[in-house]
């Protein structure tokens, strides 16, 4: 009897993947070609020879790593990046949890609002760096112009090309990019929160803040954890804010580990230590979508 059974279940299950395939299967077809193929080739493409031109010779070992590594400019641009991912990734769910508690209440025009937010997530990313990018151009930038009318400022700033503010004006940008969706994730969240502890607690005589603090924000940790790990992908991964705005510069000034394996691919022709650097920070992202899946999986078994 008990092998019937394992054979039925084994039967079931055989069934109910046969006929997902035709749901899954383009999907799965789009992901092993678009993101598993193509991370299989850099990770074997950085163990290999490659000359100036781009020609692939034999295996190479870990010469490539060891050169990646004796770069002097590697060190500092790997403490940016983690500089970088940490400010941008901890100002947006800093202030997108305020702005999801506004969102989440009922005034005149929220949906206009909502709708307003979804703006810069929605739009291209290299197209809102570029218009960010002629606001803050030094002869005819708008913030240049206006913070000059109002005497805050006697002499134009460049803001792109000054070391002591560049690196800081693409924080804020990619701050501004990502606020709408860490927004809406957390908005998700508020509303999924059963309006009945808000209306116990106040009954209590809890104030917002204590049934903000004590109710909304505990249950909000799946929420928040799945928005600042996304966040984190996304900001590791961030090219065209960077590139489109000052193309890592000035110098490496402004560079993380993905904009400089660009440069060091296709502007320095540094091919193999650039497909070094690319193999490191695929692994780190697999670190990071190794989290997500456990959290996600956390969430699933919690609700």
């Amino acid at each position: 009897m008990t092998i019937t059974v394992a054979t039925a279940r084994k039967h079931r299950k055989k069934n109910s993947l046969i006929s997902a395939l035709p749901w899954i299967g383009p999907a799965v077809a789009l992901i092993l070609l678009v993101v598993i193929w193509p991370a299989i080739e850099l990770v074997k493409i950085s163990f290999t020879k490659i000359s100036l031109a781009g020609a692939l010779g034999g295996f190479n070992g870990l010469q490539n790593f060891r050169d990646l590594f004796a770069n002097p400019n590697l060190s500092v641009i790997a403490l940016r990046t983690v500089i970088w991912v940490f400010l941008v990734v901890f100002l947006t769910v800093i202030i997108s949890l305020p702005i999801a508690q506004l969102i989440n209440q009922k005034f005149p025009g929220r949906k206009f609002v909502r709708w307003a937010m979804i703006v810069p997530w929605a739009a291209s990313v290299v197209m809102t760096s570029i218009i960010w990018k002629w606001i803050l151009d030094l002869s005819s930038g708008e913030l240049n112009l206006t913070l000059t009318q109002l005497g805050i400022i006697h002499d134009d700033v460049d803001w792109l090309h000054d070391p002591r503010f560049s690196f800081y004006v693409l924080v804020f940008v990619a701050v501004f990019v990502s606020i709408p969706f860490t927004s809406f994730v957390l908005l998700a969240g508020l509303q999924s929160i059963p309006a009945d502890l808000s209306e116990a607690a106040s009954v209590d005589g809890a104030t917002p803040w204590q049934i903000y603090r004590r109710i909304k924000f505990p249950l909000l940790r799946n929420s928040l954890a799945i928005a600042t790990i996304i966040n984190l992908i996304n900001v590791f991964n961030s090219f065209p804010i960077i590139w489109a705005m000052t193309h890592g510069g000035p110098g490496y000034d402004t560079d993380t580990t993905t904009t400089f394996a660009y440069k060091m691919a296709f502007i320095e022709y540094n091919m193999g230590p650039s497909t070094a650097l690319g193999a490191v920070n695929f692994f780190f992202i697999l670190i990071i979508v190794g989290i997500y899946l456990r959290v996600t999986r956390a969430a699933r078994i919690e609700a």
